[in-house]
């Protein structure tokens, strides 16, 4: 569970939250009143005569989080945020702080430190992996023990620095990915693209220290100066461990330039979006041929992946640059850049003194955090990580009960319902593919709340007195899972994501939708909160993970997960479009400072966004129709059902996040900031502009003719 698929695997989150302004947008020509002004249609029921600001707040609604001095049809997402951006500041231990994410998860980690606590003082639930917790845990929060790490490092560092021959370098690199440490490249298990019924092995892209290409590619000062402060980083940390200046700066140099070359050769984060650009079924002696002077078959013999040829490489650039580096760099040479990758995967088992000096490094250039994390999350989260079947069962006991399983399934089923009827209204969409999308959305599979297997550990073997070995050994266990899983069927059982964790993702190779517990709670879900609430909040995720299955990446693969072409040209070029419009939307938002939404590579998301709300509001629309005690009851509230929805998305969104945290996310992240995660989608939709009565040409209604609409 160290990772999702590799590749076409879209979750909900996974960007930071910018709170700022996009891009001015020309004055409109009317404004509209505000939406108390706006005099909507009052229902007919029982507090039809209850003026509608005397009305009680909905469940599940904040009034305290709006700035109702804010007019929604100029900036919504201030209005429905705006009380509670004024309110909040960014914990100093935090890149950024959501009303939602950030909040539900520390929820969740306070549960889990409970847990883990009781575990490791040997009174743990009764689970058969209570003991490894409790060691695992334990030994993360031993600080004396950790002081005393240096020694177990510096026997670890032997295996990568009497580096003779290529034949040593290629088993230096296999000991590290058996240990799930991605020096050089990345090295995985996963699904077959083109046969989905098998798993195969992957070679990816990988040995990168700072984020992503452009650190290393990119000329301006910004950038230049990130690779200053890296190498004065990495010069810091051998001189922790205990080199002499000159020569800390020595292998400090060669790394940067060693990470340089892979950066070159890489492909750029949005190219690697596209599946049919990530597939090369070259098997073993392809990839020999394309890259000969790494030593693969000590490689494959050393890193523990099973016999085979089968085998995808995911950027045959990238690895011909691996062979010519290998080449010209004497073995030698390459120990420095090995050790110094195994240290930056384990700095949380090591003297605080080294700690310390990723955390500066970070803060000041990457995250803009004020205070390192708080040992007792960094633990809950390393556990979390190593263990999350393990913790996940007594989480599950104490939290998630089947009702609320069944709850969510219910609001699954009418969004996907939702979905089906929309294909009906499709105009650009000839019928032949219609028909193909109808298979596709009945055969996604649905797993909400915990896995119905919980994973067992048999044969990982943890102590107490050394979190830097129970860290390896936890890691090492998991690679050796994920590689024996080559050449076996797939098992589309398995989860990708830990139960406890506050997101959702959907997966096209195995066309699936997956809830964890973790996110099924307020803001996002609320047992007592209004149907519209939950519809805006909780439906639209739900309807955002099933538009991932036709965003631009998701429908290229057909209802088994296979990669090919469903769709007639017709609709095809129809599609291409519609998504143009999308993508040229959101290449005009700014998300912090000088730096723009890449358009491209947030597509996928932007067009779940767009899509996730219009199939929630149709389906909370059909729901109260058929509910009328419900409609009754959602409208017997502060604002008008289509008012609750749209709010309860908004504010499940408001977001705060430091500059530094903005910039680093929006060159390597998928999905936009949240202030247009609310804003972009928004004004595109005809629901929207009527729930507000907002006026043709107000900020937050898009021309006609610039309106994207593709689901």
């Amino acid at each position: 569970m160290k990772r999702l698929a590799l590749f076409a695997a879209s979750c909900v989150l996974g960007a930071a939250c910018k709170t700022a302004e996009p891009t001015p947008e020309p004055p409109r020509a009317t404004p509209p009143a505000p939406v108390a002004a706006a005099a909507p249609v009052e229902p007919a029921s029982a507090q039809a005569s209850v003026p509608m600001a005397e009305r009680p707040v909905p469940p599940g609604l904040d009034a305290a989080v709006m700035d109702p001095s804010v007019n929604p049809c100029d900036d919504f997402y201030k209005y429905a945020c705006g009380g509670w951006l004024k309110a909040t500041e960014i914990p100093a231990e935090r890149a950024r702080w959501s009303r939602g994410f950030e909040t539900v998860a520390e929820r969740n980690q306070t549960v889990l430190r409970d847990i883990l606590t009781r575990a490791a003082e040997g009174q743990g639930e009764n689970t058969p992996d209570d003991k490894l917790l409790g060691d695992y845990y334990g030994a993360c929060m031993d600080e004396a023990k950790l002081e005393q790490s240096l020694p177990v490092l510096r026997a670890y560092l032997k295996k990568l620095t009497a580096l003779k021959t290529p034949q040593d370098v290629a088993k230096a690199v296999a000991w590290l990915h058996a240990r799930d440490v991605n020096a050089l490249f990345h090295v995985a298990s996963d699904q077959d693209q083109k046969d989905a019924t098998q798993v195969i092995a992957v070679v990816d892209a990988g040995g990168l220290g700072l984020p992503d290409r452009d650190y290393y590619l990119k000329p301006d000062v910004k950038m230049r100066e990130a690779r200053a402060a890296y190498q004065a980083h990495v010069q810091k940390v051998f001189e922790l461990l205990g080199d002499a200046p000159f020569v800390a700066s020595r292998k400090a140099t060669g790394i940067l330039a060693i990470e340089t070359r892979l950066a070159t050769a890489r492909m750029p984060k949005e190219e690697t979006r596209e599946p049919e650009k990530v597939y090369h079924r070259l098997e073993r002696k392809g990839l020999k041929q394309l890259a000969p002077a790494f030593q693969w078959d000590t490689y494959f013999a050393e890193v523990g992946l099973p016999a085979g040829e089968a085998l995808n490489v995911t950027q045959p650039k990238f690895f011909a640059e691996v062979s010519a580096l290998v080449r010209q760099q004497r073995p030698p040479d390459m120990g420095p850049y090995l050790s110094f990758h195994l240290v930056s995967a384990v700095r949380e088992s090591l003297p605080k003194a080294v700690r310390d000096e990723f955390f500066r490094f970070e803060s000041t250039v990457l995250t803009g955090a004020k205070a390192d994390l708080t040992r007792w999350k960094k633990c809950v989260e390393a556990t979390d990580e190593a263990l999350p079947h393990a913790l996940a069962r007594p989480f599950i006991a104490r939290t998630f009960g089947a009702d609320g399983k069944a709850t969510t399934l219910d609001m699954v089923q009418q969004i996907e319902q939702s979905f089906e009827r929309n294909l009906d209204t499709l105009t650009w969409m000839d019928a032949a593919t219609k028909a193909q999308a109808l298979v596709k959305v009945k055969q996604i599979t649905n797993k909400i709340g915990y896995p119905d297997q919980w994973r067992r550990y048999d044969g990982l073997a943890l102590k107490r007195d050394s979190f830097l070995d129970n860290l390896l050994a936890a890691d090492a266990f998991e690679q050796a899972r994920q590689l024996r899983k080559v050449g076996q069927p797939v098992d589309k059982s398995e989860w990708f994501m830990s139960p406890p964790t506050v997101n959702a993702y959907y997966n096209a190779a195995t066309n699936e939708i997956v809830f964890p517990a973790g996110i099924l709670q307020p803001p996002f879900f609320g047992r007592d909160a209004s149907a519209a609430v939950n519809f805006g909040a909780m439906g639209m995720v739900v309807g955002h993970e099933i538009t991932h299955g036709f965003d631009d990446e998701g429908r290229q693969f057909d209802a088994d997960g296979n990669l090919r072409t469903w769709w007639t040209p017709a609709s095809d070029k129809a599609f291409r479009e519609r998504v143009a419009c999308v993508r040229n939307q959101f290449d005009q938002y700014t998300a912090v400072d000088d730096v723009k939404v890449n358009g491209k590579l947030t597509l996928g998301e932007n067009v779940a966004d767009l899509g996730g709300l219009k199939l929630a509001y149709a389906a909370m629309e059909a729901y109260l129709v058929k509910h009328p005690d419900q409609q009754a009851k959602v409208e017997s509230y502060r604002f008008t059902p289509g008012q609750q929805f749209f709010l309860a998305h908004a504010q499940s969104w408001c977001s705060k996040i430091r500059n530094e945290a903005a910039r680093q996310r929006a060159l390597t992240d998928s999905h936009s900031p949240a202030f247009l995660r609310v804003n972009g989608p928004v004004t595109n939709l005809p629901q929207f502009q009527q729930a507000f009565s907002c006026q043709e040409g107000a900020k937050m209604v898009a021309p006609a003719a610039n309106r994207c609409e593709v689901w």
